[in-house]
């Protein structure tokens, strides 16, 4: 059987309180919301992560293009992309001018009587803006005179082909600027 117990101050409450017992006290307003929004970020972060993830996976995503974390030499070389080379042709139609870069007398000279010797035109002759250039450098301005280039590199072993415009000014198709590389034959 039920007893029951004369009132007393723990039985007396506000209504607003809503509470049952003692020991309960109201919870804080908004207090709810902490957990809803914990889940949003784990959901949001499991999202992001995925999504990454499919990207690295399919091979679309490349960490090498930011900027900080390429280094130069990780650049990627295509080895299937064969890039077409002209074939190495003399055109005697075609003007050459030949400019020393180098520090020894003379050979703008030689490099003429060897270009002459091989088929070619040479217009002038003359020093170079500077004679510590290391390399012999064929220059050459419009695309289509790829072939006349590689024809006058292959009479001068080393020798390497640029396309520029520096040189338009002087008149010739081609300019050839020796560099100190170049060993003056012998004889």
């Amino acid at each position: 059987m039920a007893r029951k117990f004369a009132k007393d101050r723990f039985d007396t409450h506000t209504h607003a309180l809503d509470r049952v017992g003692a020991h309960r006290a109201p919870g804080k307003r908004g207090r709810g919301w902490i957990g809803f929004w914990w889940a949003l970020g784990a959901t949001v972060l499991l999202i992001v992560t995925g999504v990454v993830g499919i990207f690295v996976i399919n091979d679309r995503l490349n960490f090498s293009n930011l900027p900080g974390l390429a280094s130069a030499s990780s650049t990627p070389i295509p080895t299937e992309t064969v890039i077409p080379t002209a074939e190495a042709t003399v055109d005697p139609a075609l003007t050459v001018n030949v400019l020393n870069g180098s520090a020894n007398d003379g050979v703008a000279a030689s490099v003429s009587d060897t270009l002459t010797a091989a088929g070619w035109v040479v217009s002038a002759t003359g020093n170079a803006s500077t004679d510590t250039e290391a390399t012999t450098v064929i220059y050459y301005a419009d695309a289509g005179q790829e072939g006349a280039a590689r024809g006058i590199a292959a009479s001068l072993p080393g020798s390497k082909i640029v396309v520029s415009t520096v040189f338009v000014e002087s008149g010739a198709a081609l300019t050839v600027v020796v560099g100190n590389d170049y060993v003056l034959p012998v004889g």
